[in-house]
C-alpha cells in the first residue's frame, strides 16, 4: 500500500518510519527532538515525530508501545493505541509516559513508537427491539466469567 506522508522542516534529516525486520507489523516511529527530552517517573509529555501522513479512507493507523522500551525503562503510551483517522492531515504526535523508577532521556532520532496501518469496516447500525439479539453460549457474561 501507498501512503503519502510529508516531513516537517524539524524530520527532514529523520529517516521515515521503516519496518525494523521483514516480518514486523509496525513501522518505527522516530522523535523530532529539537534537544533532549528528560521524562522523569510519572511524567507524560507529547513527542512530535515530524511527519504528517494521508491514509486512505478505509484505513487507520494505531500508535502502539515499542515493548524494549516499555521492558527496561517503563516507557509506554497513554490513549495506547492512539488512532490515527484518515482525515487527519497535523503532524503525528505520539504520547509518552515513564512508568518506571528511573528518569528516561530521549534524543533526536530515538525509536519512540511503532505505527500500525489497518482497515477499517464501517458500522451501520439496525436496532431490533429489547431482548432480540441472537442468542450464544456466553450470553451476557462477562468480566471475568469465562475464568482466569
Amino acid at each position: 500500500m501507498q501512503i503519502s506522508i510529508e516531513r516537517e522542516p524539524s524530520a527532514l534529516d529523520l529517516p521515515l518510519p521503516a519496518y525494523a525486520t521483514h516480518g514486523s507489523a509496525g513501522l518505527d516511529l522516530r522523535a523530532a527532538l529539537e534537544t533532549d527530552l528528560i521524562l522523569l517517573p510519572g511524567e507524560r509529555a507529547l513527542v512530535s515525530t515530524g511527519i504528517r501522513i494521508a491514509l486512505p479512507e478505509d484505513c487507520e493507523a494505531q500508535v502502539r508501545p515499542r515493548s524494549g522500551l516499555a521492558l527496561k525503562h517503563g516507557l509506554t503510551l497513554l490513549n495506547s493505541p492512539g488512532t490515527i483517522d484518515s482525515d487527519y492531515r497535523n503532524t503525528v504526535g505520539v504520547i509518552l509516559i515513564n512508568l518506571g523508577q528511573e528518569p528516561v532521556t530521549l534524543r533526536r532520532g530515538d525509536r519512540i513508537a511503532q505505527l500500525v496501518v489497518a482497515p477499517v469496516l464501517k458500522v451501520y447500525w439496525e436496532e431490533v427491539s429489547a431482548k432480540s439479539l441472537p442468542q450464544t453460549k456466553r450470553g451476557e457474561g462477562g468480566f471475568g466469567s469465562s475464568g482466569i
